[in-house]
């Protein structure tokens, strides 16, 4: 534990898609693994006031924290590593921040003074990166910069650090800039020069990187490391290698290996040691040896771009390494599934997953999908939009409500299982403005979910308008569908079940938020078993015929 608070500043060069996220959680864990109280925050610089309103496809998954606040996909890595929850704290964009400054000015904080970039926009930074420093909470704050190094979008990013680094002092702060050493095969070599560039257009903005993290597909050889060193002014230790991994879950000990936690607590003033990762390291051993495999088809209408469902895939991968079984993710786009071919696309898959979404498109692939599971007895786990199918379904097919649907789909539709939230009938703003973060759910005794969780109540996060209609409830209930999961406040829908089903469970929160390394998602881990429990189910029978 230290006295004062130690910030690292991770930036980017060349591309923004070098992996900062992973590399700045990787630190975090090794530092955390040697009893430093570590966060991580991000900073992005789009205009965008939070992610809520951006589609999938334009930034991957919108991730939420228990507090509500609906943030960047990286806070996602951050809480996957450290099992620590984020806040709205750990997410801020260039939106927030001239929002805020903006509101101040109106309410004439500023005393009549011309309001400009320097100082008022980078005082607002500077004060949201030391929130989390200030709050006495941690040892050390890691802070990620969005975007690239001579984006102008990011200028008043790095003139914040500057002068950050400057107002906390030496040892308090330090740059880490991760960069891109490209490999021409042509002439088989590895090339330095787009990292000088990177490191001299953040000098010529006033920032010296203590540390070059750069991003190769081949081993750095010494002699470059010292002209890296040399060229970009930094201690040849503190160059260091960040070679292409197998898996993100990899990236710690290739930074251990590669000694980035030494080099960055010597620099902040701080003892190292060992770093616990017993734990860590357990779970990539189960993760890399399954002694089996399973295939779930994820249903969704973004299973183009990977980064739509990180936190399913994510949640995946951890579930799998607690039934040490590999969890083959079969993406299958709900647009174009139908009753025709529904059999085809879905009978080899040992489970179903229906994603969560918004809007119509897609909509009757997934409601096919879930009839198809329904009926032939398939792990079936519906998240959010796919519990809702889940209900549409059930109500159209086993209470031969013919049209049944939400309302978010047929705004006028004559039996509305799903219906908008009364909270939610006048609100026109789109961002921020959902059923947003935790809330508590009471689970029904011996059902599914409460022999899962072990556990009376939970607190789940949610990330939607639309509901279960309470209306429909006695009649669903009474046709075999279950409510197993209440929230007490509300008395809203939270968990549906079929209990004469082998396992089927919807729910209307995102669990996937919440499943760590060393906290697996419960739900999951129940789902990965279910599904092994029936590929053995379909080989037995598969057997018997031969």
């Amino acid at each position: 534990m230290t006295t004062t608070t130690k910030y690292i500043f991770v930036t980017g060069g060349v591309t923004s898609s070098l992996g900062k996220g992973i590399i700045a959680a990787s630190l975090a864990k090794l530092l955390q693994a040697q009893g430093y109280r570590t966060t991580i925050q991000k900073l992005d610089p789009y205009i965008n006031v939070d992610p809520g309103t951006l589609n999938p496809y334009e930034h991957g998954e919108c991730y939420v924290t228990d507090d509500g606040a609906e943030t960047d996909l990286d806070l996602g890595h951050y809480e996957r590593f450290l099992n620590v929850p984020t806040s709205q704290a750990n997410n801020v964009t260039t939106g927030r921040i001239y929002q805020s400054v903006i509101e101040k000015e109106r309410r004439g904080e500023f005393l009549g003074k011309t309001v400009q970039v320097i100082p008022h926009i980078t005082d607002e930074i500077k004060e949201r990166v030391q929130i989390l420093g200030k709050s006495g909470e941690f040892d050390i704050v890691i802070t990620e910069i969005g975007g690239t190094v001579g984006d102008i979008e990011s200028l008043p990013y790095i003139e914040a650090v500057r002068q950050l680094k400057w107002d906390l002092g030496e040892h308090n702060a330090i740059v880490i800039h991760l960069t891109l050493i490209p490999y021409l095969s042509a002439a088989g070599e590895l090339k330095t020069k787009p990292t000088q560039h990177s490191v001299k257009t953040l000098m010529e903005s006033g920032v010296q990187a203590d540390v070059l993290v750069c991003r190769t597909e081949h081993e750095l050889p010494e002699d470059l490391r010292s002209k890296l060193a040399l060229f970009c002014n930094v201690r040849e230790e503190a160059v260091i290698q960040s070679i292409d991994a197998s898996t993100i879950y990899d990236v710690p000990n290739l930074m251990l290996k590669q000694g980035l936690d030494k080099v960055v607590l010597k620099k902040l003033g701080l003892e190292s040691a060992t770093p616990d990762l017993t734990q860590w390291n357990q779970f990539l051993k189960r993760h890399k040896n399954p002694v089996t495999e399973v295939t779930i088809g994820l249903i969704g209408k973004y299973v183009e771009l990977q980064d739509s469902y990180k936190s399913i895939l994510e949640a995946f991968i951890h579930a799998g390494a607690e039934n040490e079984v590999k969890v083959n993710v079969e993406p299958i786009h709900s647009e174009y599934l139908n009753e025709d071919n529904i059999a085809v696309k879905l009978s080899h898959l040992n489970g179903i997953l229906v994603a969560p979404g918004f809007g119509e498109r897609g909509i009757e692939g997934k409601i096919d999908a879930v009839k198809y599971v329904r009926e032939n007895n398939m792990p079936f786990f519906g998240i959010c939009l796919g519990m809702q199918m889940a209900v549409i379904e059930y109500a159209r097919n086993v209470l031969n409500l013919k049209d049944a649907n939400s309302t978010e789909m047929e705004a006028k539709a004559a039996n509305p299982v799903i219906d908008l939230m009364a909270s939610q009938k006048d609100i026109t703003d789109k961002g921020g403005t959902m059923r947003l973060g935790a809330w508590s759910c009471d689970l029904k005794p011996n059902s599914i979910v409460h022999k899962v969780y072990q556990a009376n109540t939970i607190m789940e996060r949610h990330r939607h308008r639309y509901e279960f209609n309470n209306k429909y409830k006695s009649d669903i209930e009474q046709a075999g569908m279950i409510a197993t999961g209440i929230n007490p406040d509300t008395q809203l829908v939270e968990i549906i079940e079929i209990p004469e089903h082998p396992w089927f469970v919807g729910v209307q929160y995102h669990p996937e938020y919440k499943s760590t390394v060393s906290s697996p998602h419960p739900l999951f881990v129940a789902f990965v078993k279910a599904a092994l429990k029936h590929k053995n189910k379909q080989k037995g029978v598969s057997m018997a015929q031969k």
